[in-house]
């Protein structure tokens, strides 16, 4: 299989997403939203659930856990108001328990962040046309370059990286293709290889340590 890398407008489509194969590698351009907040997951629960609008347009989006530092420029909360400092992924998996009802509920054909999400969210991205990007680690400066615009806040009365912030960004990543849109997942794969190892790892550590004990002398009181 030949990996690729891809230059993708986002929000990204399903047919774009579809196309993407798990280990595929893009550079990102366009429209996309960020949040790092459980409290905020549970509350885009609540909008399916009627208690209150979705505070902007998410259908469809690219929606990512990506924390963000920001500050109000002028004491405002509205996207003109917000200069945003950095952003930087956030573990995914703290989302599994919402994330399957999200992705449908939106449509989403891009997820992200990192750590990966669990089989009922890859259930979820194969039926939608979705993939999940890992974003890198400590990768802070790399990604923040990348925004050019804060074009859309939502929900201002949430701690500034709970918020939804919707962003313009240009040549964001290198990002991988994690898991891709038919459930093929590198951690899956991961996870695979280190187990068909594990024997062996065990073997070559006893053996290690016998050797160790062997090489030192008894100690004696």
């Amino acid at each position: 299989m030949t990996l690729q890398t891809h230059r993708m407008n986002f929000p990204l489509s399903e047919a774009d997403a579809r196309t993407l194969k798990a280990g595929d590698q893009v550079i990102i351009d366009g429209e996309i939203v960020v949040t790092a907040g459980l409290p905020t997951h549970h509350r885009l629960i609540g909008c399916f659930d009627g208690k209150e609008p979705l505070p902007m347009a998410l259908q469809g989006q690219s929606l990512f856990h990506l924390g963000s530092y920001s500050r109000e420029k002028q004491g405002g909360r509205g996207a003109d108001d917000l200069e945003l400092l950095y952003i930087n992924p956030t573990t995914s998996t703290r989302f599994n328990p919402v994330m399957p009802r999200i992705i449908h509920e939106l449509q989403l054909h891009a997820i992200g962040g990192k750590g990966g999400l669990d089989g009922k969210s890859v259930e979820a991205m194969q039926k939608t046309g979705c993939v999940y990007l890992s974003f890198l680690g400590g990768g802070a400066t790399l990604h923040t370059r990348a925004v050019r615009e804060v074009l859309e806040v939502g929900w201002s009365d949430m701690l500034m990286h709970y918020r939804l912030v919707r962003l313009r960004v240009e040549g964001m990543g290198p990002v991988t293709v994690a898991i891709d849109a038919h459930g093929q997942s590198t951690y899956a794969d991961a996870q695979t290889q280190a187990a068909a190892r594990m024997d062996s790892i065990m073997a070559a550590l006893d053996e290690g340590r016998a050797r160790f004990a062997a090489a030192t002398p008894p100690t004696t009181s």
